[in-house]
């Protein structure tokens, strides 16, 4: 069983209103915006990576979503498997960090012990207040899609990770937007009280705006060439579609009226239209769907 699978039979049992079908990465709950994301490790991050870049990671993944959401961070509830004393330590000195920059408080959670050689597996929910809540289903058709920041850059900061060290400024760079995401909360805030649908791009570009085309019941074409690339990614030797497919970009996807102009820096990537499905152009000339679209759970 994949990911959607499981989604679609979680639907038969029975929900929250304020689960919205789940058809979003976050709830309403109390006036409250909630969100929850787990990080496995030889999954979501290498065992080789920093304890302090993985608490940054598990945070910023999960503010990411309420930044979807236009929300203000409330607090979180870490749950947490300890292990080696010394990566706990560091795990913890990295996680104030990443929660003393986004302003974010801890609220509890839970602790577990995990048996010697047992991957590790963090789970963090997240709170938000004071949001607009755009949700992922209400694009219309007509509407632009657009994408802050650039799209790809975790990418070759994986690869880089692997190899155990940047060689330069630019490897740097594509590393840290591996390790360190950057949640969107102020583009959120900004974005949010006047788009009609929202996400964040987690699992890759294209597999997000078919998920958002999906659940509007509407048809998304997305123009290869104006994927917007990093300098750093464009040395390295990404291209656009390896960019659109990659996913770890935690960038905002948004659809909104084709005549607005965004608040914040970003990119007009595609339109939706009446329909469905996926479509590739280059230039203005379609091209085949890749087999992969993104990442996806059980695929």
């Amino acid at each position: 069983m994949d990911e959607r699978a499981f989604l679609i039979a979680l639907r038969a049992l029975p929900l929250h209103p304020g689960a919205g079908d789940l058809r979003d990465d976050a709830a309403r709950l109390a006036g409250l915006v909630v969100t929850t994301d787990t990080l496995v490790e030889g999954v979501h991050f290498l065992a080789s990576d920093p304890a302090a870049d993985v608490a940054w990671r598990l945070v910023a993944t999960n503010l990411s979503d309420l930044a979807a959401k236009g929300a203000r961070v409330e607090g979180v509830l870490l749950n947490y498997p300890l292990s080696d004393p010394a990566w706990d330590n560091a795990f913890l000195r990295g996680l104030a960090t990443v929660l003393e920059r986004y302003d974010a408080r801890l609220l509890g959670g839970d602790t577990v012990s995990l048996p010697p050689g047992a991957p590790r597996v963090l789970t963090l929910t997240a709170f938000g207040a004071d949001a607009a809540a755009p949700p992922r289903w209400a694009a219309q058709a007509g509407d632009a899609l657009w994408v802050t920041g650039t799209i790809g850059d975790a990418r070759p900061g994986l690869a880089i990770a692997r190899i155990g060290h940047a060689r330069d400024e630019d490897e740097a760079y594509l590393l840290a937007r591996y390790r360190r995401p950057t949640p969107r909360l102020g583009q959120g805030r900004a974005l949010a009280p006047h788009v009609h649908a929202m996400m964040d791009v987690s699992d890759g570009l294209l597999i997000d705006a078919a998920r958002m085309a999906e659940a509007s019941g509407l048809a998304v074409a997305v123009a290869l060439d104006q994927v917007p690339l990093s300098r750093a990614a464009r040395r390295y030797g990404l291209d656009a579609l390896a960019a659109a497919t990659a996913g770890d970009d935690y960038e905002l996807l948004f659809a909104a009226p084709a005549d607005w102009v965004p608040p914040v820096h970003a990119t007009r990537v595609g339109h939706f239209a009446a329909g469905s499905g996926l479509s590739l152009t280059r230039d203005g000339t379609r091209v085949p769907l890749p087999h992969h679209l993104g990442y996806q759970h059980g695929a």
